[in-house]
């Protein structure tokens, strides 16, 4: 019990908001002065939400996540778990469902994806894995279908430019995967997983420290069957067969000095296609195949020594190394992309400024294996990058973030980006936040347009005529949080966003046939506003999420929407949620109509799914039924044209698996 003595600065009516971490706030009015000589006691209700702190690794900072000027949101604790069990193989399902995010599926056979952060292309996303880059380039192919989330403690999602900390490619956004660490209480997950679809999920999570010494160790096994529910005799989900081990070590060398050391590998073999030619069936007519083999290793190493009690100095590095080869009918695509990243940085934190200053390397090099030497896309990149990011504490109610970037590329020339971000807590209900600044996309053959052809007939990039593309961006974040009675909580939040791209890229066909990089004079912008809507009273939550998003393309005076971007989307989710005890969600996801590639425009569709989870004191039960009410694109039209043997596929803007059940065990030692 806590005591609290208050001195108003007037008497009359007043009303007295009391919070306190890991409880529900609560708003009590009184009038002053109180005659009463006994103290008043005011009981919180238990907020499993906000039981812990949220701190983010992908801003640097030693700063709450309510503390920090730029905007960041976080998927961690409960709800991760609970978008986990929807999707256990893979983290579509974790970034598909948050507002202003959609995860485009760019190919139709082998479940490819790619993330979309308020409309723009999916290169224009960064994905960190615990801060380092390991999912750019050829690397970030299937990238998405391979990433298991049991070992993630929280993902990190920051919209908009964020070039000072981490570089190029982060213009849309970035997504942080943040993994669990080992305390000194011995963690032992276990998960299982079986779909209606014939697949099957098995994952392991074993996590301790003992001493100076703690470890994790992360292993999973994916499996998929050959599914068609649209009875078309193509696969809308491939057969697959995956392997994950990713062991990691942290040691303290001293009071003052920790490091961690970790290893990533992935294996996968994965047929997509003809469901006769995977069943055994090849001939003149059941012979289209899209198949994908995968080799991914990659380490990571992070050592940090504290100089004094208020600064640091931290070194870290990462090495990938990416194998994949793409077959299909009369092509194949295939290469190796072996990639670095070292970074030194000295961070010192006061009580009122917060400064990180430090220098990065990155290398990146692509080897093709050669099949027609005129149109081989190696490549060797290499990019040398300083930063200074200064987090001040200007007033109680005012903070201020600036940051100033400086890098140099040994093929497109130096960029330098600055940004800013401004925290302002107008009164305890109301916080507004505002950010800007610039950023860059260095050039790459790896787009969803050429994955989507399976990089067959596309020529290699024009260095001497291309440059990156450059970027601006603002936003300003409104949140609003009141309690309307004793059990009922309003929380409003509305995400205001604007990002030009100047010159941007395209791939195009020529007169030969192939497809060649352009970049003729135009921009790509995209402005909008995302809101969120949070009701909740006692045990039932209501989440309403709207994004409009108004992407365009102008070209020569002309204009044009960007194709496959629901211009209105709308996430709707109600959750009855019991503490460790049972938890049972109903969702409807709202996807407005899309321009097509071909001119045309798509149909609007509704995803409704019914998530189910029972729990007990080491393990839970859990059972969803995902879009129960079979929306599929091949429902509106034929998803191919030409013969089943040379299918020409349209655009995927909707989903083709359908209505699929999955269900499972998971334990916590």
């Amino acid at each position: 019990m806590n005591r609290i003595g208050l001195t108003p600065h007037t008497d009359g009516d007043q009303i007295i908001i009391v919070s306190y971490i890991g409880f529900e706030e609560s708003s009590k009015s009184f009038r002053f002065p109180i005659s009463q000589a006994e103290p008043i006691k005011i009981l919180l209700h238990s907020d499993t939400e906000h039981m812990e702190q949220v701190f983010v690794s992908a801003t640097r900072s030693s700063r709450t996540i309510a503390d920090i000027p730029t905007r960041v949101e976080a998927i961690s604790g409960e709800e991760l778990g609970e978008k986990g069990n929807m999707k256990p193989g893979d983290i579509r399902m974790l970034l598909n469902e948050s507002t202003g995010i959609q995860t485009q599926q760019t190919s139709a056979t082998s479940y490819n994806s790619s993330i979309r952060i308020q409309g723009l292309d999916g290169k224009y996303t960064q994905i960190l894995k615990d801060g380092f880059p390991l999912y750019s380039g050829f690397s970030g192919g299937l990238s998405l279908l391979q990433i298991v989330p049991l070992d993630l403690k929280q993902v990190e999602v920051i919209k908009g430019a964020s070039s000072t900390l981490h570089g190029g490619g982060a213009i849309a956004g970035l997504v942080n995967l943040v993994s669990k660490s080992p305390t000194d209480e011995r963690h032992l997950s276990l998960l299982l997983n079986g779909t209606s679809a014939l697949g099957l999920d098995a994952s392991a999570f074993y996590a301790q420290k003992s001493g100076k010494i703690g470890t994790t160790v992360f292993v999973s096994y994916n499996l998929g069957s050959a599914y068609d529910p649209a009875d078309n005799g193509l696969t809308a989900i491939p057969e697959f067969k995956r392997y994950t081990v990713n062991p990691k070590l942290f040691a303290s060398i001293s009071k003052r000095t920790s490091f961690s050391l970790g290893f990533n590998s992935t294996f996968e073999e994965r047929l997509g296609g003809d469901m006769k030619y995977i069943e055994g069936i090849q001939d003149t007519i059941h012979s289209y195949f899209e198949k994908n083999e995968t080799t991914r290793f990659s380490t990571q190493f992070d050592l940090d020594h504290k100089s004094s009690e208020s600064s640091k100095i931290t070194v870290k590095n990462s090495y990938s190394y990416y194998d994949r080869s793409v077959v299909i009918p009369g092509h194949a695509f295939s290469g190796i992309q072996q990639a670095s990243f070292t970074e030194a940085n000295y961070s010192q934190v006061s009580e009122r400024l917060e400064l990180i200053a430090g220098i990065n390397l990155w290398t990146d090099r692509f080897t093709q294996e050669e099949r027609d030497s005129s149109k081989v896309i190696d490549y060797s990149h290499l990019t040398l990058g300083a930063f200074v990011q200064s987090t001040w504490n200007a007033t109680e109610q005012l903070s201020m973030e600036t940051g100033l970037r400086l890098d140099s590329q040994n093929e497109y020339g130096s960029f330098l980006l600055p940004r800013v971000a401004l925290l302002m807590r107008v009164n305890p209900k109301l916080v507004i936040r505002f950010g800007g600044g610039l950023g860059y996309k260095t050039p790459n053959v790896f787009t969803e347009d050429a994955e989507r052809m399976q990089f067959r007939n596309v020529l290699p990039i024009d260095v001497m005529s291309t440059k990156a593309e450059e970027s601006i961006g603002t936003n300003v974040d409104i949140n609003y949080r009141t309690p309307l009675s004793d059990n009922l909580t309003l929380s409003i939040n509305s995400l205001l966003f604007y990002t030009r791209i100047n010159d941007p890229i395209l791939l195009v066909p020529n007169s030969s046939g192939d497809f060649e990089f352009q970049q003729p004079e135009g921009v790509i912008d995209t402005r909008g506003v995302e809101t969120n809507i949070k009701l909740a009273y006692g045990h039932v939550k209501l989440f309403v999420g709207h994004t409009f998003a108004d992407v365009n393309q102008r070209y020569n005076d002309n204009s044009t929407s960007f194709p496959l971007v629901s211009k209105n989307r709308l996430n709707n989710v109600l959750m009855y949620e019991k503490h460790d005890e049972i938890r049972i969600g109903l969702e409807a996801y709202y996807f407005g109509p899309q321009k097509l590639n071909n001119g045309q425009t798509s149909r609007e569709y509704w995803i409704f799914g019914l998530m189910t989870e029972k729990m007990w004191d080491s393990f839970s039960l859990f059972l969803n039924f995902e879009n129960f009410l079979d929306t599929r694109q091949s429902k509106f039209e034929a998803i191919y044209t030409g013969s089943i043997s040379n299918p020409q596929f349209k655009d995927i803007y909707a989903p083709v698996d359908g209505f699929v059940i999955n269900g499972g065990l998971k334990i916590n030692l």
